[in-house]
């Protein structure tokens, strides 16, 4: 089987900050560090660093190349990543002292995706294969649409949260991602609760450090809740893509979805130990001697 990723790709900048500057407020930052990133990279890292077999759907600029090299060097089958006019997609990620972000996206080349390009690859995959998608690149409803009639099992990770991009997926998703405050979001603009009434077999609510719940339509969308490990955070950036790919390359080996999440916690745990995103996200081996 085979996971297939649309998704973002990110050169992503850290800036180590005492605090989270204020409104109007200039502050200078102790370091800077550069790596890859976007949401999609780091979900197809994790997955990659899983075991599972991964292709990236995505777009860079001209001067991208080096993204595209990182990612082969992690495992990503990389052949369907198209270099654009428009430049590679990039990141401002503020870290504090307490591994807390704030973060601003410029999505260059992210937002140019053909459809052409997304239905020739998705014509490559098998059924029950997986595709994923994120709000970070464009395209998310055609790539849902298509793969759901192509008989893939379609996952949607709700992030950064957008209630338009949200309904226009839903019909077609077998697996939705997202952490507690998008979940609120989501119930704000649209009344909706983790229920048959979402027509969404498979909802899993990252909660960081309180662990997450699963809700099934097979156990009749009673929550399931799982702890997490108790870590010392330095850098909590990546930690939720990491949490997503280990998830669904975990399902892709059969796992069931309690499995999945189980192994997926102890990875998004790990990952929040460490500075950076795709660059330290933990293969299977070190999850698995770490828990």
């Amino acid at each position: 089987m085979a996971i297939w990723n649309l998704g973002s790709i990110n050169a992503d900048h850290f800036y180590r900050l005492g605090h989270i500057p204020a409104p109007g407020e200039t502050i200078l930052s102790h370091a800077l560090d550069t790596g890859l990133g976007g949401k999609g990279a780091n979900m197809s890292v994790a997955a990659a660093r899983a075991g599972a077999r991964v292709a990236h759907i995505g777009a860079v600029g001209p001067e991208g190349q080096w993204a595209i090299e990182r990612l082969t060097e992690y495992g990503v089958d990389t052949r369907t990543i198209a270099t654009l006019d428009d430049p590679t997609g990039h990141a401002i990620i503020m870290l504090d002292e307490a591994g807390e972000n704030a973060i601003i996206v410029h999505p260059g080349a992210n937002a140019r995706i053909a459809e052409d390009q997304i239905g020739l690859t998705l014509s490559e995959a098998a059924s029950g294969d997986i595709l994923v998608m994120q709000n970070e690149t464009n395209a998310q409803a055609f790539a849902a649409e298509t793969g759901a009639k192509l008989g893939l099992k379609v996952a949607y990770a709700a992030a950064p949260f957008d209630a338009d991009a949200v309904r226009a997926v839903l019909p077609h998703i077998d697996i939705l991602v997202l952490n507690e405050i998008e979940m609120q979001q989501l119930h704000a603009a649209t009344g909706l609760v983790p229920s048959a009434e979402m027509d969404v077999a498979t909802i899993v609510v990252t909660k960081g450090e309180k662990g997450c719940t699963l809700f099934e339509q097979a156990s009749q969308w009673q929550p399931q809740d799982f702890a997490a490990p108790k870590v010392d955070p330095v850098d909590s950036t990546g930690a939720g893509d990491t949490f997503t790919g280990y998830f669904l390359a975990a399902l892709d080996r059969g796992a069931s979805n309690g499995e999945a999440v189980e192994l997926a916690i102890q990875a998004s745990a790990l990952m929040v130990t460490r500075h950076g995103t795709a660059d330290v996200i933990p293969d299977l081996k070190e999850v698995l001697d770490w828990s």
